[in-house]
């Protein structure tokens, strides 16, 4: 078993995964500066898996503290969860994101090579796509952006590249994340973003139980099956587990692999509104809004890759995903707390 630093770890898909590595038996020490999480984020952990992570309140722009948790701990390897992450803010405020989500994680690289830890998976994204001239999306297509969030998450891709070029000996897997969504089927972990929340399914929950008062639906003239935008949204718990397979794999090669990970589905915002409406056995009112800048029409996976690689593929479907969220958010209507 190894010893895995987790980098927002009390994040949304930072503590499902882990969760899914305690149950494997592997020990997790967490960095997170709980910028956007909860501390109580631990005790749930625990309740789940009966093991309370070590835990560090670190911000990644704080090179000395992390070269303080690097020497306290004989880590094999890192999972790279901690950034900014909204679409929209990126775009509001890029010089924030340029400075947590890149100066951030170059310090993580410095510590890590520092301390001779030379395995890494980072958390990427399907943005780094850009608007794709087609689909489902394949690793080797170009790369491009349309707001800073994605941007980052490509200089991320390109420095980690170039980390390799200059010393063979790192093992890097950068996941290439589509749509998060769901939620620990114990209702115990789930997405509790602070404020407003920029992603849909955390929306939609917070409509369902009255904290707002209808979805946002942010343009109806896509070029889609029904004018709104068409993502491939992936249970968290599934994505999780490609994090265990990505890990396991990291552990045993070197090299540099760019994967993605999604179901290999696409689903319309009204699709998934209708799914969360099934869910919860009530309607989901919603308004059209304007289209939001730097938002594409359609977005899903070719998964070929994960399942050749690493032997991961998605199991659960747009039903468990939204039944999982919709249990969380009866659980949880204030979030974790």
């Amino acid at each position: 078993m190894a010893t895995i630093l987790v980098t927002g770890g009390c994040g949304y898909i930072g503590s499902h995964t882990c969760v899914e590595l305690i149950n494997l038996h592997h020990d997790v020490i967490i960095v997170d500066n709980l910028y956007n999480s909860s501390i109580k984020v631990l005790d749930r952990i625990k309740e789940i898996t009966g093991v309370k992570p070590k835990f560090y309140q670190v911000d990644i722009l704080d090179r000395a503290a992390l070269d303080q948790v690097f020497a306290e701990n004989k880590i094999d390897a890192v999972i790279h969860f901690a950034g900014y992450k909204a679409v929209g803010e990126s775009v509001a405020i890029p010089l924030t994101y340029y400075k947590n989500n890149i100066s951030g994680s170059i310090n993580l690289y410095e510590a890590m090579a520092k301390a001779n830890v030379k395995t890494i998976v980072f958390s990427s994204s399907a943005t780094v796509y850009g608007d794709p001239a087609s689909v489902p999306i394949k690793e080797d297509f170009p790369l491009s952006t349309t707001n800073p969030y994605g941007t980052t998450k490509l200089y991320n891709e390109q420095i980690l590249k170039d980390v390799y070029v200059s010393d063979a000996e790192w093992s890097i897997l950068l996941l290439r994340y589509f749509n998060p969504i769901g939620a620990h089927k114990s209702g115990l972990l789930g997405e509790t973003p602070n404020g407003i929340p920029n992603n849909l399914l955390p929306y939609i929950a917070q409509v369902a139980t009255g904290k707002r008062e209808f979805l946002r639906v942010w343009g109806n003239d896509y070029d889609t099956v029904d004018g709104t935008g068409v993502r491939d949204y992936i249970h968290v718990v599934d994505l999780a587990l490609g994090h265990i397979k990505a890990i396991e794999y990291a552990l045993g090669h070197k090299g540099v692999e760019c994967i993605n990970l999604g179901t290999g589905n696409g689903y319309s915002v009204l699709q998934v509104k209708d799914a969360f409406a099934k869910a919860a056995k009530m309607e989901i009112p919603y308004q059209i809004m304007d289209r939001r800048p730097g938002d594409i029409a359609t977005c899903y996976a070719d998964t070929t890759k994960a399942k050749e690689l690493l032997g991961w593929s998605a199991r659960y479907d747009i039903d468990d995903m939204c039944q999982d969220a919709w249990n969380f958010a009866q659980k949880n209507p204030n979030g974790i707390e």
